[in-house]
């Protein structure tokens, strides 16, 4: 793909679009744009009355709506396509830029505490929808009752159900076409029901919202809905026929949502940060949609500007930081002991088989975990490798960012499910009992997920052990707890201290890959306490007792030494 460029401009000046999903704004503002207009084409080639696009968040989903919207408007700048693929295609242009009314919303807004809070929001989306138009109010092509149930559409008022199929009919009166009808996130409304407790009424709204609009509109010439999930057609689109489905495993319009390795390369090289390419690939690449693999935008997008903007050059979770992670908590719980052996051989980089289930709704995700894997593939978690002979699709981890994502939430869950058993740790530790204290972290470790193993090297996997530990002794009451701090020689690991008993330990962690050397690889990490005079760290508190203990991990096993 093509980036943007206009004559004379280097790309270094132009800025990375960080949350801007206005398609005009990007390119008459000078942000820097890789060309998906190619999806144009695709569409029209493959469309049907209604199309639904399914992605992940983050992945341009609101990006390309908007895209689609400057395109097909009436009155729209046809010089905003000038140097982009679509603009190549003339005679489809000359058919389709600029030549249709569109309406166009997103639910992404239309939340509540409960239904009549998330009804007043649909209103505002409508009343924004219908402001372009609201020029039509003085039409004399619809007539004194088509003028008066436009005004009314602009102010909120009327039948909600019926309110975009009356929009519709008067755009295709006044202009003598028929409407284009976007919906972004038409799935949203439906999260927060659920999570409210009104979900089966809003499912009713929408069902007649939806049904109005897009079943049997001789108004309408066709329309573009994206959500993160299929919401079941008996669920949600029961008055529709079926509509074109453009899922995470379709090959048509593949490429369209997400950055393809090419693109990713380019954008690196364009503001001379090819030397991160290795980096970015291992991080945030990994997604297969159809068979094209594809990287997160919105994560890149933020990292490129991250290594513009900042001295900062390690990796940031960024997914973490744009939405809730807490699907991944709850699927440990709900896991039994065959899923987590699964969870750990995704952690380990590999494949598991499982088959998907694309019709969802938010009632079925937690009545068994068959769902469960299913809503972590369509919401990014997971992507996949390939499709098996049985109809199962062999699952992953996409990238080290993901990986980070299930760590830190199996962590959570870890805590959670070990808060009564880290009671007997501490009491370990503050015995300074070596033999209890690996008698108390083996049996933790045994019911454990192991994605405290990850990472390609040997100091990322004893990292994460570190953290680990470190995360298990925050709840440890009256002791302070300090990560790799400065003392002796060198920096210690750990370093707990308990000025009101006067008390300190030191930790070294150590991990290895072969559980054989879990005695020998603890008695290092013992000696390095030792030699490297750790303990001088307490030479400023009034602290009488000591204790050391060197700890090796290996998988689901852990040796202690000292006292």
């Amino acid at each position: 793909m093509e980036d943007h460029m206009r004559e004379g401009e280097r790309v270094e000046q132009r800025k990375m679009p960080i949350g801007i999903d206005d398609f005009r704004e990007i390119i008459t503002e000078n942000f820097y744009y890789i060309d998906k207009t190619g999806m144009i084409k695709e569409l029209l080639n493959n469309w049907g009355e209604v199309n639904l696009f399914t992605r992940p968040r983050r992945f341009g989903k609101s990006m390309n709506m908007s895209m689609l919207r400057r395109f097909f408007e009436i009155g729209t700048d046809r010089s905003l396509f000038d140097g982009l693929a679509i603009s190549k295609e003339e005679e489809l242009c000359d058919e389709y830029l600029g030549k249709y009314p569109v309406i166009s919303l997103t639910l992404k807004q239309v939340t509540g505490r409960n239904l009549e809070e998330a009804k007043a929001n649909l209103w505002e989306q409508v009343m924004m929808a219908a402001d372009p138009y609201d020029f039509l109010t003085e039409s004399d092509r619809l007539g004194d009752r088509g003028r008066e149930n436009l005004r009314n559409l602009c102010v909120g008022t009327g039948n909600l159900h019926a309110s975009l199929k009356q929009l519709s009919d008067i755009l295709c009166r006044h202009y003598g076409k028929k409407v284009i009808i976007l919906i972004d996130e038409y799935d949203a409304p439906l999260q927060k029901a659920y999570e409210k407790g009104y979900y089966d009424d809003m499912v009713g709204l929408l069902r007649q919202f939806f049904g109005y609009a897009l079943n049997s509109n001789d108004s309408l010439y066709f329309a573009v809905l994206t959500g993160c999930m299929r919401i079941s057609k008996e669920s949600l689109f029961s008055d529709l026929n079926n509509p074109r489905l453009f899922t995470m495993v379709d090959d048509v319009c593949d490429e369209w949502f997400g950055f393809t390795d090419q693109e990713v390369r380019t954008l690196l090289e364009d503001y001379g940060l090819g030397q991160y390419y290795g980096t970015t690939k291992d991080w945030y690449d990994g997604y297969r949609i159809g068979i094209t693999d594809v990287y997160c935008p919105w994560d890149v997008i933020n990292w490129c500007n991250q290594l513009l903007s900042t001295s900062d050059k390690t990796p940031e979770n960024y997914w973490t930081n744009s939405g809730e992670n807490s699907i991944i908590n709850r699927f440990a719980w709900m896991s039994e002991e065959v899923d987590r052996f699964e969870l750990e051989v995704l952690s380990e980089g590999g494949c598991v088989d499982k088959k998907l289930n694309f019709e969802l709704t938010y009632r079925d995700i937690e009545r068994n975990i068959d769902n469960l894997w299913s809503l972590l593939f369509t919401a990014g978690y997971l992507t996949q490798r390939g499709r098996n002979e049985d109809g199962t699709y062999r699952l992953a981890i996409p990238n080290r960012e993901i990986h980070k994502v299930f760590a830190e939430q199996i962590e959570k869950w870890f805590m959670e499910k070990m808060e009564g058993g880290l009671r007997e740790l501490y009491g370990a530790f503050g015995d300074g009992d070596a033999g209890k204290i690996e008698d108390c972290l083996n049996a933790c470790l045994r019911e454990s997920i192991s994605f405290m193993d990850g990472g390609n090297t040997e100091e990322q996997k004893e990292s994460a052990y570190h953290m680990l530990l470190v995360g298990m002794l925050k709840g440890y009451r009256g002791w302070v707890v300090k990560s790799n701090r400065e003392a002796g020689k060198g920096r210690a690991d750990i370093i707990l201290i308990n000025r009101l008993n006067r008390a300190g330990i030191v930790i070294e962690v150590k991990h290895t890959g072969d559980y054989r050397q879990l005695k020998g690889r603890a008695e290092a990490a013992l000696r390095q306490i030792k030699e490297m005079d750790y303990h001088a760290y307490f030479l400023g508190f009034r602290i009488d007792r000591i204790a050391e203990f060197g700890i090796a991990f290996s998988g689901k096993e852990c040796c202690v030494s000292g006292g």
